[in-house]
């Protein structure tokens, strides 16, 4: 009979051990089958020290009950309570593994393999492994001995006896043992197959780099050759049968379950490709055909199976190849591109509790380490290490990585390949999430030792190591290139000129040698400023590698950073505010434009941060006209004034264009805008409504610095063009049509004088030589074009259209819009127009005529001599010209029926003949793709080159910025080009029948 009190002390005592269902752990204690040890205080503190005392105590109940009878079950309880090293180890097992519980359960006897305790079997290798699978004959007495052996493996490792690194060695020999037995029973069930052949198995991926998972796929790739004098053709396919049968006896469900996939995806052509090769066809394979991340693949390759000398020839003849990778165009931008790709890959609900692919988890150091190595390793054969701690201690010891972040990274990756294998061997599935069950993590804490509140300090600790990861994997590339020209610490090791000069090669910067000399000029020294630049500049170089010209990148941050350098705010923007450092690594590196601008006034900088600078969203027409024109009111004479608003119109500019840049390469947190349209929209508003406040502003200090207030005549100024369209680039210049009229009582001669006057004094002003881009008016499609006065009143404007008018004058007015100066003026201006170009009852077949023929003969005439006409973005077929005089032709046709077509913006007219049933809605949406991509072209080449262009830079940087711009990686400036002509050849199609009338509409 139970005392009283008994049950609630025994109740407390197994809280205390860390059991969390008391009342079920008193009933197993209870049992028959541990009623001799139940109240033996070793059993209890050895079950209170497992991951999981519950589960622990669950599968010694069952183990002693599968045993075969009383004497088997006393031998083995008493080997628990007086062996302490079994004691540990089963226990240890039994609480962190179900799966290994329930093997035991099934072979009651396996537990025998835990007691031996000497020193060779604490790490056993590969020969140890054979002679444990050596009974085994067929699948299942195979996966019986397999998970034998994975029990010693296991206790081991929930022990400490060995850390995680060694536990992943034993793995991968336990694999590399399990793939020759596999490979034996192959072999004995078709000798005839395995006469005829050799053949070699490779191990790739973890189970290369000898640092395997509990439970991963076992990547291979297969050698073939034939016997000597057998057939090859015929060797190849026995050797194939082999291979298949290998994988399936360790890859099928048995009764005992399975082993482990065997993966051979990792081969030439993945898939696609024969499973098994010639070392010939391998090596002509790599030669001519294989990616980047291939040769990376191969930096883990063993041989571990089969033929060994085959099996090394294989590795003879592919590590040349592997250290030539880094030589390849594009080759640190191809391996960050495969990372980012496998993150993008990742379901969004499981992205944070994903261990091995999310930020900050195990393949971050991975890739970091693999890409190290291949720059490095071709002068470095210390470096050629298919183990990622073992590669990551030999890149500290040479100085390619920072001891500091060395032992950071390091022990982040051993902390979360310790929580992966604890999480793969509860159940011995392939996982790499972290659980989200309670009770799962209270299992996973303890088992990294985790006691006093298991779930807070492991979720603390996981996030702490991730955090570190995510900080340091991509400054790992970087930091040395600083250590190189600082001052280190006495001890630490540092790249070399040569490693340096390498590094700075693979990331795309052409001078290495002037990019060092920067480095120095940047980061040197004990300053609180060059230690702010140090913490900066291994993020920074990342970002200007991701240009087209990570060499004008950071020579122009040095540039920024010596104007800049003594001002309190500069480095503290780019430090505190997450935005501004990379957006300034986009804009400096993106071309000549941007950069240009800022250093005209370097202060910029201050717009590309979150905070008081007004950030990177445009302003519109108001709030700049209102600033403009107080700048103007403060000043002194008209070319102060102009001046003011010039260096308003510089600021404005730097402000669209770094918006527009970043907009379209994306950050890191903010993927690049999609919808190019709504690009294109944003910098021909924002570009319009500078101009037009510049316009104003210029004016209003041209007026009152000759006649005050009020001027002798009313003056207005009509956009034209794509200034009038809302439409212009960083490029384009003003066209304008310049209108007055006297006031009363002003003689018409001495209003026409003030009225060009005030035109010649504007266009001086805004042209003026200065650290301000000039703005040049263009008045060209006034009436008589070049040949007629530069401004006309208003009743001249109406006696000429009225008498002299021609088609294409009607045309051009399609575009006129008031854009500064007497506001009812040009409204009367606008209402003399309208009749002019939405003629009633729509343009006659004459004016049609002559306005085809006139598009006819500009595109014969007016296209530069040796230009490309499919790749010139205004003229050539399919660009701007032809989509703008197509929907222009439709507007003078059908603007008076249809109000819609009453604007002078391109998109807005195109769309409106959409709604009107004028033009259907794929020939709209192809016409608008190409005007948006010839408009992007024409932006981008402004931005790269810092001039105006119409075709596609000839100069490879200059094209692959571009190319960037529009959103192609690096190598991929042909399929921009093929995808230009192919969107311009649609659109030139639409055109030929909606323009030239193939057919009537």
């Amino acid at each position: 009979m139970t005392a009283p009190g008994r049950r609630s002390s025994t109740f407390s005592r197994l809280l205390r051990h860390g059991f969390t269902d008391p009342s079920a752990a008193e009933r197993l204690l209870d049992s028959a089958e541990l009623m001799p040890v139940r109240n033996d205080p070793v059993l209890l503190e050895a079950l209170g020290a497992t991951a999981d005392p519950d589960l622990a105590l669950h599968g010694l109940v069952r183990l002693l009950e599968a045993q075969p009878g009383l004497t088997a079950r006393r031998e083995l309880l008493d080997t628990v309570i007086a062996a302490k090293p079994l004691r540990d180890r089963l226990l240890g097992v039994l609480g962190a593994s179900a799966a290994l519980a329930d093997h035991l359960a099934r072979h009651p006897r396996d537990w025998h393999a835990l007691v031996t305790y000497e020193p060779r079997d604490l790490h056993p290798g590969v020969e140890e492994f054979e002679r444990g699978l050596a009974e085994a004959t067929d699948p299942v007495s195979l996966r019986v001995a397999y998970r034998r052996c994975l029990l010693s493996i296991a206790a081991r490792d929930v022990c400490g006896t060995t850390d995680v690194a060694e536990t992943a060695a034993e793995l991968a020999d336990l694999a590399t043992a399990t793939l020759r037995a596999a490979l034996a029973i192959a072999r004995t069930a078709a000798p005839g197959d395995a006469a005829v052949c050799r053949l070699a198995v490779i191990a790739m991926g973890k189970c290369g780099g000898h640092e395997l998972n509990y439970v991963s796929d076992v990547d291979v790739i297969f050698v073939g050759e034939a016997a000597e004098g057998a057939d090859e053709g015929k060797a190849i396919r026995s050797a194939t049968k082999l291979a298949s049968h290998m994988m399936r006896i360790c890859s099928e469900t048995t009764v005992e379950g399975s082993i482990w996939p065997v993966d051979a995806n990792l081969r030439p052509e993945g898939r696609n490709g024969p499973l098994v090769r010639t070392l010939s066809s391998h090596l002509a394979y790599y030669q001519r055909w294989a990616k980047t991340w291939e040769f990376q693949a191969l930096l883990k390759a063993r041989p571990v199976a089969g033929d060994a000398e085959l099996g090394e020839a294989y590795l003879d003849a592919l590590e040349p190849l592997v250290w030539k990778a880094a030589e390849r165009e594009n080759f640190v931008a191809d391996v960050q591109k495969m990372r980012r790709r496998v993150v993008e890959n990742i379901p969004a609900a499981e992205i944070e509790r994903e261990l091995k692919l999310g930020p900050g988890g195990l393949r971050d150091v991975e890739f970091a380490v693999q890409l190290l190595q291949l720059v490095h390793g071709r002068a470095d054969a210390a470096l050629r290490s298919g183990t990622t701690l073992d590669a990551l201690q030999a890149l500290a010891a040479g100085g390619y990585v920072g001891r500091a972040d060395a032992v950071q990274l390091d022990d982040a990756y051993r902390f979360l390949r310790t929580m992966e294998h604890r999480i793969q061997l509860y159940r011995l599935r392939r996982t790499h999430l972290v659980p989200e069950d309670e009770a799962d993590l209270r299992r996973l804490g303890r088992s990294l030792g985790l006691r006093a509140d298991p779930v807070a300090e492991l979720t603390r600790e996981w996030k702490r190591h991730t955090g570190v990861v995510r900080r340091l994997h991509e400054k790992l590339f970087y930091r040395p290139l600083l250590d190189a020209v600082a001052q280190l610490a006495p001890g630490e090791a540092r790249l070399s000129p040569e490693a340096a000069r390498e590094r700075l090669v693979a990331l795309g910067y052409a001078d290495p040698a002037s990019a060092l000399r920067h480095l120095e000029a940047l980061a040197s020294g004990v300053t609180r400023k060059a230690a702010i630049q140090r913490t900066l500049l291994p993020v920074l170089l990342g970002w200007f590698a991701d240009s087209a010209d990570p060499d004008a990148g950071l020579l122009n941050f040095r540039k920024v950073s010596d104007a800049l350098g003594k001002t309190p705010w500069y480095l503290r923007l780019l430090r505190d505010e997450g935005a501004a450092a990379e957006n300034l690594a986009r804009v400096l590196s993106a071309g000549r434009l941007a950069p240009d601008l800022l250093m005209r006034a370097p202060e910029a900088v201050a717009l590309l941060g979150d905070g008081d600078g007004g950030g990177l969203e445009p302003r519109g027409r108001a709030p700049l006209e209102q600033e403009i024109l107080a700048a103007v009111g403060r000043a002194q004479n008209a070319a102060q004034g102009v001046t003011a608003a010039r260096g308003v119109r510089r600021r404005e500019l730097f402000r669209t264009a770094a918006a527009d840049i970043v907009d379209s390469y994306g950050t890191e947190s903010n993927p690049a805008e999609a919808d190019q349209g709504a690009l294109v929209d944003r910098v021909g508003a924002a570009v319009s409504d500078l101009t037009a406040a510049t316009l104003s502003g210029t004016l209003r200090a041209v007026v009152r610095d000759s006649w005050g207030d009020t001027l002798p005549t009313r003056f207005a100024i009509i956009g034209m063009g794509r200034f009038g369209g809302h439409e212009l680039g960083y490029g384009s210049d003003a066209d304008v049509l310049f209108v007055h009229e006297p006031r009363d009582g002003v003689d018409e001669r001495e209003a026409a004088e003030a009225a060009n006057k005030v035109v010649a004094e504007m266009r001086r002003l805004l042209q003026l030589p200065s650290a301000d881009p000039p703005l040049l008016i263009d008045a060209g499609l006034r009436p008589e074009g070049k040949s007629g006065p530069l401004v006309r009143t208003l009743k001249s404007y109406e006696a000429y259209y009225r008498r002299w008018s021609l088609v294409w004058e009607s045309q051009a007015l399609l575009r006129a819009e008031p854009v500064a100066g007497d506001e009812d003026l040009a409204r009367r201006f606008i209402g003399l127009i309208d009749p002019l170009r939405y003629p009633a009852g729509g343009l006659a077949e004459d004016g049609t005529r002559e306005i085809r023929r006139l598009k006819a003969r500009m595109e014969s005439e007016r296209l530069p001599r040796g230009a490309d006409p499919k790749l010139h973005t205004k003229l050539g077929p399919g660009g701007l010209s032809d989509v703008e005089w197509t929907v222009q032709l439709l507007q003078l046709r059908h603007g008076c029926d249809h109000p819609g077509l009453r604007t002078t913006r391109t998109r807005e007219a195109l769309d409106a003949a959409r709604l009107a049933g004028l033009i259907d809605a794929a020939d709209a949406a192809i016409l608008d793709e190409a005007w948006v991509l010839a408009t992007r072209v024409r932006n981008a080449v402004m931005l790269v080159r810092g001039r105006a262009g119409d075709t596609f830079p000839t100069e490879p940087r200059e094209l692959a910025a571009v190319g960037r711009y529009l959103g192609y990686g690096d190598g991929h400036a042909g399929d921009m080009l093929d995808a230009y002509r192919r969107t311009t050849r649609r659109a030139r199609a639409v055109v030929d029948e909606l323009f030239y009338g193939t057919t009537d509409r």
